[in-house]
């Protein structure tokens, strides 16, 4: 997991000087400053010069929140011109589009050995968020990432916009506006894929950024599942995401007694609350809503 809970993380267009000038105001746990999708391929040039200035005026430990860069995907021929531009401002970590499988992961870790060396960085601080579910193929490997052995990843996350490219899909939402089938499970299969890896779950875009009840119910409803944050496309997101991917008061009590029950009877595995029985799922869920309170100063 990262050093804190990545609730949300903000898309910021690379090729913006205005919109990157604000960044450290927005209020989210990450940025995430793009060069794939919302860069011209006229203005990556730009989009880099842009981002590598602003990382190196604000260097690690002087950030008020982190920094990272989604970079364009292999099969562009652009991945590297991007990491060389970039990874000399020590991004706290690589957002990585299209990613087939684990082996695409290592591929991008090594070229992140190399360029951390040449830029005397920290080796293994620059960390890999993969968007897992991009491609038609993609889906089959998540399972494959809990045993890959992928120092730098920290999470998963999924999108839906280019897998229903990828396999001709005229939509990806029925009637009622929500995922078909083949998107729902593409989303269970990368949460299920992150916790089996032991790293975050990042549910996708909400896109609608006018629709903040829509996205506070949304991501109440990702947290419930098993989610641990949410990808924002607009600063007005972001306020909505980082409360509804907290535990509540209430959330946070109970947890804490839970604990105590447990620590009150040592060596039990199952131990009685409020005229229920909690066992040690039951316990480690509750470790986990204390572990991100306190991360985030709500205890």
């Amino acid at each position: 997991m990262t050093a804190l809970p990545l609730r949300s993380m903000l898309f910021i267009p690379g090729d913006s000087e205005k919109k990157i000038a604000k960044v450290a105001d927005c209020g989210a746990d990450a940025v995430i400053f793009d060069l794939e999708d919302s860069v011209a391929i006229e203005n990556k040039a730009l989009a880099r010069e842009l981002i590598a200035a602003y990382l190196k005026q604000t260097p690690r430990g002087a950030r008020p929140l982190q920094y990272w860069v989604r970079v364009n995907p292999f099969d562009t021929g652009l991945t590297l011109d991007d990491l060389a531009a970039i990874t000399g401002g020590a991004p706290d970590g690589i957002v990585q589009p299209k990613t087939n499988d684990p082996e695409d992961v290592r591929q991008l870790s090594h070229y992140l050995d190399a360029f951390e060396v040449a830029h005397g960085i920290e080796p293994g601080s620059i960390k890999i968020l993969p968007v897992a579910t991009e491609t038609a193929a993609a889906p089959f490997s998540l399972g494959e990432f809990a045993y890959a052995g992928l120092e730098r990843l920290v999470g998963l996350t999924w999108g839906a916009e280019d897998l229903a490219a990828a396999v001709g899909a005229s939509t990806n939402k029925d009637a009622n506006g929500e995922w078909t089938f083949t998107y729902k499970m593409a989303r269970s299969l990368c949460l299920l894929a992150a916790h089996a890896a032991g790293v975050e779950a990042i549910d996708t875009l909400y896109v609608d950024f006018r629709d903040d009840d829509g996205l506070r119910a949304s991501s109440r409803e990702a947290r419930a599942e098993g989610f641990t944050g949410r990808l924002c496309i607009h600063p007005a997101q972001v306020a909505g995401v980082n409360e509804s991917f907290m535990p509540s008061a209430d959330e946070i009590g109970h947890a804490q007694r839970v604990i105590d029950a447990f620590a009150a009877n040592p060596g039990a595995g199952t131990v009685g609350l409020d005229g229920k029985m909690v066992d040690i799922p039951h316990k480690k869920q509750a470790e986990r809503i204390l572990a991100q309170a306190t991360a985030f100063g709500a205890i």
